[in-house]
């Protein structure tokens, strides 16, 4: 079985994680932080808005059952991709929009995905969702893995 990942920054990570874990197809969810130039980032040292890094979430996914498409269309919808920096009541650019592209297709799709939904008018302002090629996962602390699940909470506030 072939087996792809993916990376979604759309705010706080525990609501975007829950979600995605959902969804048919994906085989695993992970938490943690990406884009900044600090190795092995806290998440203390994340909320500080001075790493660059961003939380995210890490989807590793069947693409036989679930397309890069399909999780582009759930990142999109499960969050405002048109904020600058900020997600509901967290603001910072750790909980900017990005995609973290894994390969050139990814990097294609997401942005065709971006262009789309701006001549559509889906939103009534512009994406802000950058698209950059992915970089280090530093996966987060355990008490973050799977966080509204091991408190018996189905969705935060995304």
């Amino acid at each position: 079985m072939a087996i792809e990942k993916a990376t979604f920054g759309a705010g706080c990570f525990w609501g975007v994680e829950a979600r995605f874990a959902e969804m048919p197809g994906v085989l695993d969810t992970a938490v943690g932080y990406e884009g900044g130039d600090l190795e092995h980032p806290t998440y203390k040292e994340v909320c500080t808005d001075r790493t660059g890094h961003v939380e995210v979430v890490e989807v590793t996914f069947d693409p036989s059952r679930l397309n890069y498409e399909t999780l582009l269309d759930a990142f999109f919808g499960m969050h405002d991709p048109t904020q600058v920096n900020r997600q509901g009541p967290d603001w910072g650019s750790q909980y900017r929009s990005v995609v973290f592209a894994q390969n050139e297709e990814q990097m294609t799709q997401a942005k065709a995905k971006i262009a789309e939904l701006n001549a559509t008018g889906a939103y009534r302002k512009p994406i802000a969702t950058q698209v950059e090629s992915a970089k280090t996962f530093w996966k987060a602390e355990e008490y973050h893995q799977r966080y509204l699940e091991k408190r018996g909470m189905v969705h935060c506030h995304i």
